[in-house]
């Protein structure tokens, strides 16, 4: 392979002696001493390895330790000793975190600093959200707030949110990097057995925490036309690269409880990097996207070669860890017919930023003159699959939609799902918590405040 990126202003260019799956973050503190990067958790869940990675979609904070070195390639890598001027003077955010005593232990701080410093570059103060992926056990985030706070009314940053590499990108060998999905789908023809890595904040794990050898790896992130979102009159057209964070705002104006949703998806880390077709393909009966799509009546579109063919999304899980997708064939893009916005998502989890799903419900219920005319009701946590709730949306059509509608639905809903018992919840549990989501889509059309975090005694 050869990759070519940028490293705090200076360029790296590496060949076959390094291998596709190793990590930004291994790579740094190994092979570089760059060792302000941390590893704390070493699976995207802390936020000690953060950096800053720019290119010409503009600066995103990600997770180092999750981050295959190819990924990198054409874009440019700031760390946090990177951060600080030429002059060795301290970048805003770092001065306001020692004016505001925001550091105590030290291990996290970089990694909170280079998430505020990417926030601060992309004007964004939501410092609850974008600090949410970063964990501090001993400082406390009170003084790390009020250092993010401080830092924006400090003197401008010069460094610049986009990104542009000085010369052509070189592309070849293995791992292979595509530029267009037209490559992908010839290589992959001849490799059927390779994996295919979108944002790797699962297949990551299956390297940090697993050891696997993923074999052949093409990465997809340098696919721009599997990074395009479309709207049209009929339809919004998904591709299979955009990211979850790109997903977010683009589906925001269409359906805003989606959106919500996806703002607990992992972190900011997290979903800068992650992908809406990753989190399709690699099929888990917890992932929160697929449950909202299928309640929107979405469209699958799947490639192998020239050949393409669609399909409702809620087909394409047959059963736990199995896929209707042939080897060679690959996740294209999603489509979502356009609709009123009648979607809403409730996520159950123990914590309420950062943690995966307990029971995850979509709703997508059509009242006309008060009558259910039609309803599309769908749950990740319930199965082994991304799963419809068939028998409860039967019972509610027709029916007059009010609190005796959410009733007559009550044995239904063992005969749509057998849930299991595990860590997270027990299986009688999942099944009152989904029933009670129903009753909760009904009380907010009925204006019944249901938001636990506004519901006031």
């Amino acid at each position: 392979m050869h990759i070519s990126f940028q490293l705090n202003g200076e360029r790296v260019d590496l060949g076959p002696e390094v291998s596709a799956t190793t990590t930004l973050l291994d790579w740094l503190r190994e092979t570089r001493g760059l060792t302000g990067t941390k590893e704390g958790c070493n699976e995207g869940d802390c936020g000690a390895c953060t950096v800053m990675v720019r290119d010409l979609d503009g600066a995103r904070a990600l997770n180092a330790c999750i981050l295959f070195l190819p990924q990198l390639h054409g874009k440019s890598v700031t760390t946090v000793e990177g951060l600080a001027g030429k002059d060795g003077s301290l970048h805003p955010v770092q001065q306001a975190m020692v004016d505001h005593h925001g550091s105590q232990c030290g291990f996290c701080t970089p990694g909170f600093v280079m998430s505020m410093a990417t926030a601060r570059i992309n004007g964004d103060t939501n410092d609850n959200d974008v600090l949410a992926g970063n964990l501090c056990r001993c400082t406390g985030y009170a003084p790390i707030v009020r250092a993010a706070e401080a830092a924006r009314a400090m003197a401008p940053d010069p460094t610049p949110a986009r990104f542009e590499w000085p010369e052509d990108l070189i592309v070849s060998g293995t791992p292979f990097i595509p530029m267009h999905s037209d490559q992908l789908a010839e290589w992959y023809l001849d490799h059927p057995d390779a994996t295919l890595v979108g944002g790797a904040t699962d297949l990551g794990l299956q390297v940090t925490k697993q050891l696997k050898d993923l074999g052949d790896v093409a990465f997809l992130n340098q696919c721009y036309d599997l990074r395009q979102m479309m709207v049209t009159d009929s339809e919004i057209r998904v591709g299979a690269a955009v990211t979850v964070t790109e997903f977010m705002y683009g589906i925001e104006p269409f359906f805003a409880g989606l959106a919500r949703m996806l703002s607990r998806y992992g972190s900011t880390q997290v979903r800068n990097a992650a992908t809406v077709g990753g989190n399709i393909a690699n099929g888990s009966p917890i992932g929160d996207s697929p449950p909202a799509l299928i309640a929107l009546g979405a469209t699958l579109h799947l490639r192998k070669g020239a050949e393409r063919r669609s399909m409702p999304l809620e087909d394409f899980f047959l059963d736990y860890g199995k896929q209707d997708r042939a080897p060679g064939e690959f996740v294209e893009a999603v489509t979502i017919p356009r609709q009123p916005d009648r979607l809403a998502c409730y996520k159950l989890s123990k914590r309420f930023d950062q943690d995966i799903s307990a029971v995850l419900g979509c709703f997508n219920i059509t009242v006309e003159d008060g009558t259910v005319t039609a309803a599309r009701i769908a749950f990740g946590g319930m199965a082994g699959v991304p799963k419809r709730a068939e028998h409860v949306e039967s019972t509610l059509i027709g029916l007059a939609w009010n609190e005796d509608a959410v009733d007559a639905t009550k044995a239904d809903w063992p005969v749509d799902f057998q849930p299991m018992s595990d860590m997270r919840a027990s299986a009688d549990y999942r099944l009152k918590a989904a029933w009670n989501m129903l009753r909760r889509y009904w009380a907010e059309d009925a204006g019944i405040a249901t938001d636990v975090r506004k519901v006031r005694a």
